[in-house]
C-alpha cells in the first residue's frame, strides 16, 4: 500500500484515530445527514474509531446514535443510512435516546464527536443558526445532543470545514459551551479541531491554537482562512500521514465502499475537497 498517496479523508481519520487512547471507554457519534456534512460528523469518527480498535484501543466501544458497538468492518456497514438499515446494524444492543444520553450524565463516554457550520476562538459552536434577530439567513438541525457531548465527555473532536464562515470570532448561537465557559461542567469541551489544513488544540486559557499543519498546507492557509486571530507556534509540526498499514486497513476492511469517508451510505457520494 503506497503510503505517499492518500486522500484528505484518510489523513483525518488516521490522524484522530492516534488521539483515541488505550484507556478510553466510550465514544459518541450523532446523526449526519449527507454528503461532507455526514463525512465530517459521522464518516470520518467511525473510522477513526475502527482503526484505533483494531490498533492500540481493543476495548473502545462506540455508539452511534442508539445503535451501541456497532461492527464497523465492510460488509457489516449497512448500505444506508435509513432507519431500517440502521436499526438492523449488528451490534451489541441498541438503546432509547434517553438511556445513551444517561452515558453522559454518569460520565462514561470518554470522547464526543461532532461537527457544526460554526466554531470560534474558545471552542464554542453553532448548530442553529447564522444570523440573530430578524437577519437569519440560514437554520439548521438545533442542538440535537451536542450540548451534552461537550458538557459531560471527557474530550470532544470535532471536523469543521476551514473558512471565515465557520471559524469566526464569536458563535452567532452557542449551541455548547466552549473552553473559556465551563462554569463547573464536567467534560472537558472542545479538544481537537481537525480541518482540511491541521489539527488544532487549546491553550491552557481556552483559546485555540494550532497544533499540526497537513503536508502541502501552510501557515498563511490556516491564518487566512481562519475568521480570529488564531494562535499558531513558531515551532509547529506537520501532521503525520497515514502509514501504509493505516491505508490497508482502511481500504481493504474498515471502508472498502467508501460507504463512510465518501458518505456512500447516504446516497450522496462527496469529498471534503469538492467545490
Amino acid at each position: 500500500m503506497d503510503a505517499n498517496s492518500y486522500t484528505l479523508e484518510e489523513l483525518l481519520a488516521a490522524e484522530m484515530s492516534r488521539h483515541i487512547r488505550p484507556d478510553d471507554l466510550c465514544g459518541f457519534i450523532g446523526t449526519g445527514t449527507g454528503g461532507k456534512a455526514y463525512i465530517r460528523a459521522v464518516g470520518i469518527p467511525a473510522v477513526a474509531a475502527r482503526l484505533a480498535q483494531l490498533r492500540q484501543s481493543p476495548d473502545f466501544i462506540m455508539c452511534l446514535g442508539s445503535v451501541v458497538d456497532m461492527e464497523l468492518d465492510g460488509d457489516s456497514i449497512p448500505e444506508t443510512n435509513f432507519e431500517p438499515d440502521v436499526l438492523a446494524w449488528p451490534g451489541r444492543s441498541q438503546l432509547p435516546s434517553y438511556d445513551v444520553l444517561n452515558f453522559f450524565m454518569r460520565g462514561r463516554v470518554s470522547i464526543g464527536f461532532i461537527s457544526a457550520p460554526q466554531v470560534d476562538r474558545f471552542g464554542h459552536t453553532n448548530l442553529v443558526r447564522i444570523g440573530e434577530g430578524g437577519a437569519i439567513r440560514a437554520r439548521f438541525p438545533g442542538c440535537l445532543a451536542q450540548g451534552e457531548i461537550m458538557a459531560m465527555a471527557g474530550r470532544t473532536f470535532g471536523v469543521f470545514q476551514h473558512d471565515r464562515r465557520t471559524f469566526v470570532e464569536r458563535v452567532d448561537f452557542a449551541s455548547a459551551a466552549g473552553r473559556n465557559s465551563r462554569g463547573g461542567l464536567p467534560g472537558g469541551g472542545l479538544s481537537l479541531v481537525f480541518t482540511q489544513y491541521g489539527v488544532m488544540d487549546f491553550t491552557d486559557g481556552g483559546e485555540m491554537k494550532v497544533r499540526s499543519i497537513h503536508p502541502g498546507c501552510t501557515r498563511r492557509q490556516i491564518a487566512e482562512n481562519t475568521g480570529f486571530d488564531i494562535l499558531i507556534p513558531e515551532d509547529v509540526p506537520e501532521t503525520q500521514p497515514p502509514s501504509a498499514e493505516d491505508l490497508r486497513l482502511i481500504r481493504t476492511r474498515i471502508d472498502p465502499k467508501r460507504k463512510f469517508l465518501n458518505a456512500v451510505i447516504t446516497g450522496a457520494p462527496a469529498t471534503l475537497l469538492d467545490e
